[in-house]
Order: structure tokens, then sequence, then C-alpha cells
């Protein structure tokens, strides 16, 4: 292929010679292809009769009425450059990498370009011969981060391409066929999916299946794969403390097991699937027909919560271990206790046989790994080297290294043999909670509460790569025993936290694909005044600036040298201003980037700065418990209020700039006379820390946010307190007003942001996307956009005022949405939110498919899987439900 190129045209120089076209012109060319049937693009613009009859119609459509000398050269440009990438490498699967870029950099900066490159696009969906080079051209946009909200997509066919971190949302890709292609990351929020068929999909994450109301604690596959066993519930015994089977290529229940009256912690298969062992918080082991869901037995013998269970690879050993310490071995066939091991000396969170059913592996509290005889029950050897609890143990298929995760965050591997440290794997930020290995034992997964899921490549040690997607605890990893696919389970007590089981393709979970954002928690955003840009704020010391409609990184701003905490642009959108855990304030150039200054007086971290609406003065928040006002121009400190008793945390300007207010840990809002600096006002009412005050438009409210788990909005005038917001699960964390004043947004620990009516106090929305902790929520100028910094090192941008059904150009979309609109409404009697996200950035993709509609369609990843359940789990609707009730 390499040589072919050499001597062909760049195709970077094949598409720049469209570049004075009209973009208008290839709109009416596809119109008329579509009206006439058009199957040979390039035979039918030959034609010279056809040639006259495109003329005459860009001629009648042309706004500006085009010289017909202009038109027929547009026409045969357009025409001699489809030949030319017909039969280019461009139009074949294995177009270069190298030749991607040089097209990328040629054409970044040129609309004309961009135009062709979806014009090619949707030439898909009409002349079979360009296929790859549509496809190809999609690549290409999605790499340059193309805004495709909102477009018409619809028949399209794509093939052979990476479509990751896409944007298509409140796109209607209704007809769309895509072939082999890798959809992780992709946002299809507000998407119209009629009749899609989309078939050998790449895409790490499969199905989130919903059994267990509040978490899943084990899970573990049948050996031929095609079944998936479940045990969790959340222990208050009213709800399901169940076993659960699934149907794994359909992502379907086909069964659940009742008995335990507790949280089931383990389940395991036995080696023919005919046979499952269960254990749980009731003390005791179950025993279950798997083609019947009959109980077969019921063992009894521990006296405490039974935390793993485990079949030996021959079928007739049961091992369990407990709270109570012990460890217990059980004929399987007579359901007698064989033995009791006794040498930890605290709970025995995880027991594993080897492979060869010899050794039994047992990780502890007490923090040593203990190998057994499996046949006398004697300790073989003691493993030292964890400093905290045992929490997962697990044998590599080979027998050879065993593989334990610990509450000190990090996994061992162990020579199964000698007893000997083989490697230390580090890259978890809380406790690992399960590890297991792959078929071929060439990758480890683990799970962690730090809600990540990691795969190690066991032979270096190095982490393949990062599986987001739980939004808790990952409890339980399990590998199909074949295939590429892993399931994991988490969540947490309380429903609004997770969907309990997740399915992940590992092969293409494996690859790393980078999407620019922050390697740690973003703890401030914040809109210029065009809403052009954004800027955030993050624990990796960088501020960036972003590019609002591509979310490509204009700018990164590197000179704090500790958390940079806040940021605030000023009103003409010059000078950017951030306050940092180095205790120093830096003033910024937005266009340059450059630092203009840095202002030094307090004496502990910078939690808040905010401009003035004039921009003279900057205020800034302190854990030193004051505040300073800052003389722009000069950087002289202008005064510094004394009051709060405890760490600062917000600031924020009346829109006259005569007032400022700040909260406080000391669970206090303060009002102060910016001219004076003198105390105007302390607002009580909150019981626990103040993390966000901000004024409404008119300055008449003041809303405030609090660990107390309460929004609260005080009449400026009166000083009194008008009214209390409550409705989140946990701390407040950031509030900020709409443009108009009518809304309020707040993030919360609980990961969600709520949107408020401000005149009722009634809660109009909840949107849910974060995976952790919501640290900041910033309103776009125009009140369109609003954007949400996260603990989970994302940034999120939702489309607030849209919301709105798409329509399509086919009226048949609209009459087939009016027919459901009526049913979606009976089953939707709760606050809904169509408030999608319109953008996610994130070094970690997210598959998103949040009030995607769905009627009909194939959506089958490469493997064979139904991807539904997955589409369901993101808040898709399909359609044909809502006939069926």
């Amino acid at each position: 292929m390499h040589d072919s190129f050499q001597v062909k045209e760049a195709i970077a120089e094949i598409i720049i010679q469209v570049k004075d076209v009209d973009e208008k012109i290839f709109g009416v060319i596809l119109e008329i292809f579509k009206k006439e049937k058009v199957q040979d693009c390039i035979g039918y613009l030959s034609d010279d009769e056809n040639h006259k009859h495109l003329e005459q119609q860009i001629f009648q459509q042309s706004d500006n009425k085009k010289k017909q000398c202009e038109i027929i050269k547009n026409l045969k440009q357009i025409n001699d450059v489809l030949k030319k990438i017909k039969d280019h490498d461009f139009n074949n699967q294995d177009f270069s990498e190298e030749s991607k870029l040089s097209l990328i950099q040629n054409i970044k900066d040129d609309k004309q370009n961009k135009e062709f490159l979806q014009f090619l696009v949707h030439l898909t969906s009409i002349d079979e011969t360009l296929i790859q080079a549509g496809s190809n051209s999609l690549h290409i946009l999605v790499q340059m981060k193309v805004d495709f909200r909102n477009k018409n997509f619809e028949n399209i066919k794509i093939q052979n391409i990476s479509l990751v971190g896409a944007t298509f949302v409140q796109c209607n890709l209704s007809g769309s066929e895509f072939n082999s292609v890798n959809i992780n990351g992709m946002n299809l929020n507000g998407a119209i999916l009629f009749n899609c068929k989309w078939n050998n999909l790449k895409i790490h994450e499969l199905n989130q299946l919903v059994c267990q109301t509040y978490y899943a604690r084990s899970v573990c596959f049948s050996s031929d794969g095609n079944t998936l066993v479940s045990g969790g519930g959340n222990g208050f015994g009213t709800y399901d403390d169940s076993v659960c089977l699934w149907d794994v290529k359909a992502g379907q229940q086909k069964a659940k097991l009742k008995g335990h009256i507790n949280i089931v912690y383990s389940v395991c298969f036995s080696p023919d699937g005919n046979t499952l062992a269960s254990g749980s918080q009731d003390q005791s082991i179950r025993l279950w027909d798997v083609k019947t869901g009959q109980q077969k037995a019921k063992l009894d013998g521990h006296t405490s919560g039974i935390l793993s269970v485990c079949i030996s690879p021959d079928g007739n050993t049961l091992a369990s271990s407990s709270y109570d310490q012990s460890i217990r071995l059980w004929d399987v066939k007579t359901k007698k206790k064989q033995a009791k091991l006794y040498g930890h000396t605290s709970t025995v969170y995880s027991v594993c046989f080897s492979p060869d059913g010899k050794t039994l592996a047992s990780g502890s509290a007490d923090k040593f790994i203990h190998l057994w005889d499996a046949k006398t029950g004697h300790q073989k050897a003691k493993l030292d080297g964890h400093t905290n609890y045992v929490m997962s143990v697990s044998f590599s298929p080979d027998g050879n290294t065993l593989a334990s995760g610990s509450a000190d965050k990090f996994i061992r591997l162990w020579d199964a043999k000698t007893g000997q440290q083989k490697a230390k794997l580090d890259g978890h930020t809380s406790e690992i909670m399960s590890v297991c290995f792959s078929p071929d034992g060439n990758t480890l997964a683990s799970g962690s509460s730090d809600n990540l899921i990691c795969l190690w490549d066991v032979k270096t040690g190095q982490s393949n790569a990062k599986l987001e997607g739980h939004r808790s605890a990952v409890y339980s990893v399990c590998f199909c025993p074949v295939g590429n696919i892993l399931v994991s389970g988490g969540g947490n007590r309380f429903p609004t936290y997770d969907g309990p089981i997740r399915v992940w393709d590992v092969k293409t979970g494996q690859q790393k694909t980078k999407l620019e954002g922050h390697s740690s928690a973003v703890f401030s955003v914040c809109f210029s005044q065009d809403g052009n840009t954004l800027a955030s704020c993050s624990a990796d010391k960088f501020i960036c600036l972003w590019d609002v409609k591509t979310g490509q990184q204009k700018t990164k701003l590197v000179g704090h040298s500790n958390y940079v905490y806040s940021v605030c642009f000023s009103y003409d959108g010059n000078t950017l201003a951030s306050g940092s855990a180095d205790d120093v304030i830096c003033l910024w150039d937005v266009k340059t980037g450059q630092q203009k200054a840095k202002l030094k007086g307090h004496t502990n971290i910078v939690y808040s700065v905010c401009f003035s609406p004039d921009g003279n003065t900057l205020a800034s928040g302190s854990a030193d418990d004051f505040i300073c006002l800052w003389d722009v121009k000069t950087g002289q400190q202008k005064a510094k209020l004394e009051g709060h008793c405890c760490t600062v945390f917000s600031v924020c300007f009346s829109p006259d700039g005569k007032t400022l207010a700040s909260g406080s840990d000391d669970n206090s809002i303060r009002l102060w006379d910016v001219q004076t600096g003198q105390q105007k006002a302390n607002l009580n009412g909150h019981q626990y820390t103040v993390n966000s005050v901000c004024f409404s438009p008119d300055g008449n409210t003041l809303a405030s946010g609090s660990s107390d788990m309460s929004i609260r909005l005080w009449d400026v005038k009166t000083r009194s307190q008008k009214a209390k917001l409550d409705g989140q699960i946990s701390c407040i964390n950031s509030v900020c007003f709409s443009p108009d004043g009518n809304t309020l947004a707040s993030g919360s620990f609980d990961k969600s942001i709520c949107l408020w009516d401000v005149k009722t106090g009634q809660q109009k929305a909840k949107l849910d996307g974060h995976t952790s902790t919501v640290l900041s929520v910033c309103f776009s100028r125009d009140g369109k956009i609003l954007a949400s910094g996260s603990w989970d090192n994302s940034i999120l941008l939702w489309d607030i005022q849209n919301g709105k059904a798409i329509s399509s150009a086919d009226k048949i979309y609209k009459d087939i949405l009016a027919q459901f609109k009526a049913p979606l409404c009976l089953n939707n009697p709760q606050p809904e939110s169509n408030n999608a996200i319109i953008l996610r950035i994130s070094q970690i993709p997210l598959f998103q498919a949040q009030g995607a509609l769905i009627l009909k369609g194939d959506f089958i990843n490469h493997e064979g899987y139904d991807l539904k359940q997955l589409f369901k789990s993101k808040g898709s609707c399909f359609l044909e439900d809502f006939k069926q009730k």
C-alpha cells in the first residue's frame, strides 16, 4: 500500500481542491441524488444531461445567483475529486495513520473542506463504492471534534473505523448501518435511532444488568460462558437478598433464586455448571440446581456471615470462609463438613482453589495469605507483604501465579510454588475488592472502591486500561471462560448510586484511547463572557481553557505548584484568576496564556476567587479564615476582611459590585460592604459548612449550598431566609444561578446535579452523568449550557434549554413520535430531564445514550452480544416496549 501511495496524489492535496466550492452546492446535490435515487454518483455527475439538470437546480436555489460558469466549474471540481478519491487509499480500510494526520493538519481550519467530508459521509447512503471513503471522512471529522449536534445522518453506511468519543447529541441516525465500528465513549444522548443495523461493534462496556436493587457483591460465569450468576442485596431483609441467573448474550435475567435472608456475598458454579453455591451474611451456604432453580441443600456451620465460596476443579469439595475467622471444607455430594481450617486471626475475605485442586489460597483481614493443602487441611505457606486487609485472591490458569488484592490499594503477584512476591501493581486509589485472571492468564482484572476496573499485563505489571462506568465500589470482577468478556459487580446500599452489574469487552477495553482532559479531580469550571471558552482547574495543578463547541483544549496554563481550587474570568474575558493550595493567586492573560501577576498575601489554601463586575477588584477566600480584596491593575492588596473564624470556601460579588458574599466552614454566610470593608450582615441557618454562595442576576437573592445537604435562598435586602431547597441526599458543593435568574443549578457529593425552579423552590430536573462527586457547576452567559466539574476527573457540558424531540426531515419519524408521546408521559410521572450531555471532556471515554429513542434495529457487538440492555442501562427509550404496554 505504501509504495502505491507514494506515486498517488496525497489525499490532503485532493480534498483541498474543493475548498473554493460553495458549501451549499453539496446540499443541493444530495437532495437531487436522493430524489432521483442515484446509486452511481460519479456516473451521474459525468453525464452531460444530468450535468445541465444540476446546473439549473443549483442556479435556482443559489442565494446570490452564481454565474453559470462558476457552477459548472464547481461541479467539475467535485466530480474530479470524487473520481480521485474512489481509486485512492482513502477509500480503503487500511488508510494510513500518517496520511490521516497530514489531512487533519491541512484542513483543520477550512470550513469548506469539513463540509465536503460531511458530504462524503452522506454519500455512503447513496453510493456503495464510496462507503470506506465516507467512513474515513467521518473518522477524520470525529478526530477534529466537529460539532455534529442536531445533524441528520439518516441511512449512512459506516464501516471499519473508530468513532471513539464521537458526539452525536440529538442527531438522527435512523436507518444507519454500522459494521465493525468502535463506539467507545460515543455520546448518543437524545439521538433518534430507528431501524438501525449496527453489527460487529467494538465497545468495552456491553450491558448493565439490574437484578439486586442496591448492589451486586459477587459475579461468576458458568464454564461454557453462557450463564452468569450474581449475588447481592442490601442486607435490610425487605429487599433483594437474592441470587440471579442471566443469559449472557441476551443480557436477560433467566431466574431469581430466593432463600437467603441477608446479603449474598459470594457465588460460584460447579465445573459442570449444574450446581451453584452461594454464601450469605445469614451464615448459611446454599447449593442450587441451576436447571430447575431449586435449592438442593443448606449448609450450616459457620457462626458468622460467609464471605467467600469456591468449588474445587473436580466438583467434589466446597471451600467457604467467614467473618468467624475460619475456613471450612464441605463434601458437595454428601453435603457434610470435611474439615475446619484455623490459622487466620481475623476475618477471612476470600478463598480460591488452584487449577489442579491441590492447593487452597485464603486472604484475610490479618493482612496474610495462607496456602493450604486441600486434602489434609494443613498449612503449606504464609505469604507476608500486604499492609492491610487482603480482600481477594485468585490463581492464574496455569497455577503458577497467585494474585492478591488488598485494602492497602496494591495488588501483589506471588509465585504459587515458592511463596515469593513476583510483582507489586500500583494504580488504584482505594482498596482492591476483587482480582481475577483472564482465561489465557495474560491479563489480570481488578475491581476497587475507587469505582474503577483496571486491566493489567501480567508479564510486565503495567496497566493496560481503566474501565470507567460504575458509580460506586466495584466488589467483584470475573472473566468469561470463552471470548473476551469481563463482568463486574458493584453498587451501594442506596439506589441512587449505581446499576450493579456491568459487562465489558476486554479486547476493545485494552485500547489506549486518549481524550484530552484533566488527570485528577476538577474543582472549578467557569465560562468566559462570550460563552466560547470554558476554564477548568484541577488537582493535577493545571488550568485548562477549552473550546466549548468542540471540547478541544485551547491552552494549558502551568504555574501553580499545588491543587488549583478556583478559576474566574474577568467580565471582559481578557483575564483569568486562579486560586491554589500553594497559597497564591495567579492572574493570566487569556489570549496569550501567559501569567500576568502573582498575588501573595494569604497564608493558606486559596479556595475561591471572584472578579467584581467592573473587573477592577478581585476577591479571594482562604483557609487562613480571611477574605482579601485585590487591585487587579496593580496586584496590590486593597483590604483584608476579618470576621469568619474558619476557612472561607466561597466568595461572590453582587451584580452592582457593592456587596460581597462569603460562605465559610463556620456555617455562616457574611455580607460585606466592598467600599468600606465592613461586615453588613451575618446570615445564620446552615448547620454545617457553607461551600458555595451565588447572587441572582438582579442581586435580590443569594443562594447558598451547604454540607448540611440543603440549599437556602436569602432575601439580600431583609437578610432573611426565603426558602430551603431539599432533595439532594448529600452535601452541596456548588450553586449557580442561570442568567435569567429563574433556575438554580446545584452540584452535590451524591454525584448528581439538580436544577431548581427559583420561584417555586421545586426541583425541575436531576442530571446524572458524573461517576463521582460534583464539585462545580457554572451556566454559560446565554443560559443554554451548564458546565460541571467532578472528582471523576471529567467536565460535562449539558444542553439546558433545548431538550426538545428531534424533528426529522422525514414526516414518518414525526408521526411515530406522536404515537408514543402520551405513553411516554404516562410512564414518566416523576420530574425527568431532557437535558442532554452535549460534551464530555475526560481522559476516559464513557458511552452515553440518555434519552435516545430506539425503534427496532440491531445493536450487536463483534462477539454476537446484544447491546440493547446497554442502551437501556444508559437511559435510552425503546419505543416497542411502550407499544406493548
